[in-house]
Parts: C-alpha cells; sequence; structure tokens
C-alpha cells in the first residue's frame, strides 16, 4: 500500500504515553507524555509534585485526606489531551479547577489512562485526595464527603464550565489505591463509518469516515493474527519509551453495528421491534450493495422504500463499524495503529498476509497510516476494587 505513514514524524514530538505503557513503575522515571511545567510545585492539599515523580509519589499523600476513585467521560476533541499542560485546556485541568472550587483547596488529580488530544473517553479514571475542612472553623477537619456528594458536587461545576466532560462514578478507596498502577485491563472502542456520501454533522469528529466499503470478514481474520503475545514494535510509535515492545493483546475484534444516529423507518421498526416494544437484533441473510458481508440485516422492503423515493431528503446511512482492543497496556498509539491497519485490509489495500509480515517487521515504518484521534473512545478501566 502506499499511504504515507505520519506516526514516526507526528509522534516523534511527543514521548511515550506511559498510562498505555508498563502499569507498574519502573526504576527510571520516564518522561512525561504531555508537556509539562519543567518547575516542579507542591501543593497544599499534600498533593506530589507535578510531572512523572508525582504519578510515583502519589502515595505520599496528606493522612487525613480521603482517596477517591472518579469516573469521568469526555469529548476528546474539546481538550488538549487528559494530562496538565501550560496554557492550554485539559481534562486533568477542568478537573483540577472544579475540585478547587469544590473544595476551596488545590488538588491533584492522576489518571489511569493518558490520552491524546482528540480522544474520548466512555470511562477514563483517576484517583483524587480531598481533606474536608471546615469553613466555619479553618483547620479543622471534618468527616469526608460521601461519593455521591463529592459525584453531583463536581458535576455542578463541570457543567458550569463547558459541559463536555462529566463525573460518572466516585467511590472511596484505600489511601494507597492508584488509578494507573491498579488497572487490571483496558478497554478501547475505535469507530469507522463507511459509505461514500460525507459524514453528517451530527457524527463530526466522532468516527473515521471511510468512502470505500469495508470487507468484515478480512479485518476478522486480520485481528485474529493480532490477538495474543507478540513484539508489537511495528504497532509502537517513535518516541515510545516502553522498557518493553512485548504485548499481551487479550481481544481485538471488529464488529457492525447500528450508526449512532439510527432513526428507523416504518418498515424497520416492525423488523426491529418484538411484541413488547423491546429491540430485536435480527440475523437475516446478508443484503447488502457492497457484497461484503454484514453483521446486521438489511431486507429486500427497506432497499425498496429506499427506491420508491419514500425518503426523500433523507441521507444515505453509513455502514458502521466498532474495532474493540483489550489488554493491560498497550504501547504509545498501538491501538490507532492497530486501527490503521485493519482499515487498509477492509479495503483491500493490505491481505491478511501482509498483516504477517508488517507484524513481523518489528518497525512502525512497514504499518499503513495511523487512524485519526477523534475515532477513539477510552471504553473502561478494570480494577479488582476488592483486594
Amino acid at each position: 500500500m502506499s499511504d504515507s505513514n505520519p506516526a514516526a514524524a507526528a509522534s516523534s514530538k511527543r514521548p511515550c504515553d506511559p498510562s498505555l505503557d508498563d502499569p507498574t513503575p519502573s526504576a527510571k522515571l520516564q518522561r512525561s507524555s504531555e508537556p509539562s511545567d519543567p518547575t516542579p510545585a507542591v501543593k497544599p492539599n499534600g498533593g506530589a509534585e507535578t510531572g512523572e515523580e508525582s504519578e510515583v509519589m502519589a502515595g505520599a499523600r496528606n493522612p487525613r485526606a480521603q482517596r477517591y476513585l472518579v469516573a469521568v467521560e469526555y469529548i476528546g476533541t474539546r481538550f488538549s489531551g487528559s494530562q496538565q499542560q501550560p496554557n492550554q485546556r485539559t481534562v486533568v485541568g477542568v478537573l483540577e479547577e472544579a475540585f478547587h472550587r469544590f473544595i476551596g483547596q488545590p488538588v491533584s488529580i492522576f489518571c489511569s489512562s493518558r490520552t491524546d488530544a482528540g480522544v474520548h473517553a466512555l470511562s477514563n479514571v483517576c484517583h483524587v485526595d480531598v481533606e474536608r475542612i471546615s469553613k466555619r472553623k479553618p483547620g479543622e477537619v471534618l468527616t469526608p464527603h460521601e461519593p455521591g456528594v463529592v459525584k453531583r458536587a463536581v458535576n455542578h461545576f463541570l457543567l458550569k464550565n463547558e459541559g463536555d466532560i462529566m463525573v460518572t462514578d466516585v467511590r472511596c478507596v484505600a489511601p494507597d489505591f492508584h488509578a494507573r498502577y491498579k488497572a487490571l485491563e483496558r478497554t478501547y472502542h475505535y469507530r469507522l463509518l463507511s459509505g461514500p456520501e460525507s459524514t453528517s454533522v451530527f457524527e463530526t469528529n466522532s468516527a473515521w469516515h471511510i468512502s470505500e466499503d469495508l470487507d468484515i470478514q478480512a479485518m476478522k481474520k486480520a485481528c485474529s493474527i493480532l490477538v495474543g503475545h507478540h513484539d508489537f514494535s511495528s504497532f509502537r510509535a517513535a518516541g515510545c519509551q516502553a522498557n518493553s515492545p512485548m504485548r499481551t493483546l487479550d481481544e481485538l475484534s471488529v464488529t457492525e453495528v447500528f450508526p449512532f444516529m439510527f432513526f428507523p423507518s416504518s418498515v424497520e421498526r416492525s423488523q426491529l421491534e418484538s411484541s413488547n416494544g423491546s429491540l430485536v437484533y435480527s440475523r437475516t441473510p446478508d443484503i447488502e450493495s457492497s457484497g461484503k458481508g454484514s453483521d446486521l440485516c438489511c431486507t429486500s422492503s427497506v432497499k425498496s422504500e429506499l427506491e420508491n423515493g419514500e425518503d426523500f431528503g433523507k441521507r444515505s446511512r453509513h455502514r458502521c463499524f466498532v474495532v474493540t482492543a483489550r489488554a493491560r497496556s498497550f504501547l504509545y498509539h498501538q491501538v490507532r495503529l492497530m486501527v490503521g491497519l485493519l482499515k487498509s485490509v477492509g479495503t483491500g489495500d493490505l491481505t491478511t498476509a501482509d498483516v504477517e509480515r508488517i507484524l513481523d517487521a518489528k518497525t512502525v515504518t512497514a504499518a499503513p497510516r495511523m487512524a485519526p484521534a477523534y475515532g477513539l473512545y477510552l471504553a473502561n478501566v478494570k480494577y479488582d476494587l476488592n483486594a
């Protein structure tokens, strides 16, 4: 395939994202994945220094504070990444501001996974230490806030900001619980839209639009080659500082789903609803114009409705695909590089034999163009909260 590979050039401007790297602290501290203030500052609430040192020293906390585990969702295109950056709007920066307004003191937020600018989160997780001090009697430490109070209060201030980030869950955890190092598994989803028509304004910056048809069966075969324990050097962007390119990919799958903006016609409604009105995912024989196979039903009655002009003014729907990647940790840009490869297989630019060749090449220059950030979603971070 002749596609250029900007991964090396783009990623050389910044080092590896450690949150997608080794989940345990390395003996030698790595550089932060985002540009940061070179002058560390100790925060009044007992938080550690800024930068990578603060990640390792997060346990050096105020013993009077309560540590909370906080799950958040956000629209990645509204932020310059998750980690703090000077003069940039970031996820951590906005969260710290909201907590500050809530409790009246600065706090330090530590994320489980550091997402790049443009990458969304259905559930990123962070931890924060909060010392509840009486406003009537300064210096008097009060009983910690209940998690529900924290959630409602922080969301109140987030809503007053831009409303593009929300706390979805809060839980009290042990003083030594670390959102990054205690993570057992991370799951990412990537959305692709396939079809010649331009993307709807409602889908802007939410999925990667591919004008060609995608062969889902070929993409699934490519996924099976990448699943398992491999040297993923070919899917490791330049600048990554992970100690090893070896990773165990527990899942890599592709599924066709209903488009996000799916408003069924009367014919489709009759086919999708059961007698009690619940949705039925019908698995009828594929009838696709591409002839490449689909995971969703498409009936002749619906096609006839379209061909008779009954839907004048309605845009044609794209086919929507979701790639899911699940592992304990990932290399810098690994998911986006793998999706770029799957897309090339889906369009026929590469074969499954090429997938094996690229994996064995052990160099990112062998991989096709990396998928853009705005189609990627951090879906879930798994913990054992009972341990």
